[in-house]
């Protein structure tokens, strides 16, 4: 059997690698000099030292292409330079270098300033050194610039907050077309109806059979003009009870043969408004394939708080489908359900569909509560 233990280190070998490591600085990953290089080959990172006072030890090109100085302009300066002024009268320098001191290390993430008097958001951590002895002997300062992602966050927080402006727009102009449709049409076609009731009990025999079928043809569209007010603004929306406006939708398919359930027991509380809407929209367009393309025979709907937003399910137990969602809207995808990713992911949420041919099919999505906060930029951003 073959030795597999490691060979012996002869005097020899160790001569050997000590001229090799001479000859080439990186056969020894943790000298001095391989250090130094791969600082100085950063370009994403400033990295650079400070003495125990806060004073600018070294730098290197990532400081340079990150904070505007060259390292003749800022070695010997104090690290203060790199704050804004309300930091400064904070005194936050000086606590963050204390803080490293006393714990090791210090972790930031806030506004900085370069040279040419610009801000840019950083990320930072600050490393306290110390010798064998225990003494401070200075820091080990990194800084990230992250401006541009946190610039993107901010552009998508605000496409989201337009988004629910616009949900909020969209849904005030359905409740007017709903008011509007039950105190003027519907109202109108009931008066109809009353004087047909009313004629019905003076015209011919011959003609009663003919009077009967109008009212009755008045009588199914008042039915439907009901249907179209709940479907474009359910009251209960408007008192801010998601599951109660769910309720109505699945009232309309049990009425229709379909068992329906309702599970929200876990929702802690009701989303907000614009939430609220769209999700029952989603939830609209997940019951109404249900019944139209999935033939299903049982729908049940559950809601649940999570992570600052509501998880929705619908699950079915239909034909269910092979086709696979496109995230970019192209192939066959059904337009409903490229319209619930759609909505959801507008709003910061996400969506997907489980389901395969014959095993029924589950459409889940998340919508967070709100929008949420986007950074100050202030002036400098």
């Amino acid at each position: 059997m073959a030795d597999l233990r490691a060979p012996a280190v002869t005097g020899s070998d160790r001569d050997e690698r000590e001229d090799t490591a001479e000859a080439d600085p990186l056969a020894d990953p943790y000298s001095g000099e391989s250090f130094r290089l791969f600082v100085q080959s950063v370009q994403d990172y400033a990295i650079f030292m400070l003495d125990p006072r806060g004073y600018v030890a070294t730098w290197n090109p990532g400081a340079e292409r990150i904070k505007g100085y060259r390292a003749d302009e800022i070695i010997g300066q104090h690290f203060s330079v790199f704050y804004p002024p309300d930091d400064l009268r904070a005194g936050k320098p000086a606590h963050e270098l204390e803080v490293a001191a006393e714990v090791g290390r210090f972790e930031d993430e806030g506004w900085r300033v370069r040279q040419d008097g610009s801000r840019f958001w950083a990320v930072v951590v600050i490393t306290a050194l110390f010798d064998d002895q225990g003494r401070l002997r200075g820091f080990g300062k990194v800084t990230r610039d992250v401006s541009e992602r946190v610039r993107a966050e901010n552009e998508l927080v605000e496409r989201r907050r337009l988004f629910f402006h616009l949900v909020e727009a969209q849904e005030a102009e359905r409740r007017r077309i709903a008011w509007d449709v039950h105190d003027d049409s519907i109202q109108a076609m009931a008066a109809v109806s009353m004087r047909l009731q009313l004629l019905s009990g003076q015209v011919p025999a011959e003609h009663l059979p003919a009077v009967r079928a109008l009212d009755t043809a008045v009588a199914e569209t008042i039915g439907r003009l009901r249907d179209l007010v709940l479907r474009l603004r359910p009251p209960a929306l408007d008192g801010r009870d998601l599951g109660d406006a769910v309720r109505a939708q699945l009232r309309q398919l049990s009425a229709q043969g379909i068992e329906t359930e309702l599970d929200d027991v876990e929702l802690t509380d009701d989303p907000p408004p614009e939430a609220s809407v769209t999700l029952f929209r989603i939830v609209g367009e997940a019951l109404a394939n249900a019944q139209k393309h999935a033939r299903a025979n049982r729908v049940r709907v559950r809601f649940r708080s999570i992570d600052h937003g509501t998880l929705t399910e619908i699950t079915d137990d239909g034909v269910g489908t092979d086709v696979v969602v496109d995230p970019l809207g192209g192939g066959d995808t059904h337009f409903g359900l490229q319209a619930m990713r759609e909505r959801a992911e507008a709003v910061g949420g996400w969506w997907e569909l489980i389901s395969e041919p014959g095993s029924g099919a589950m459409v889940r999505c998340w919508i967070p509560d709100g929008p949420g906060p986007a950074r100050d930029e202030r002036d400098g951003g």
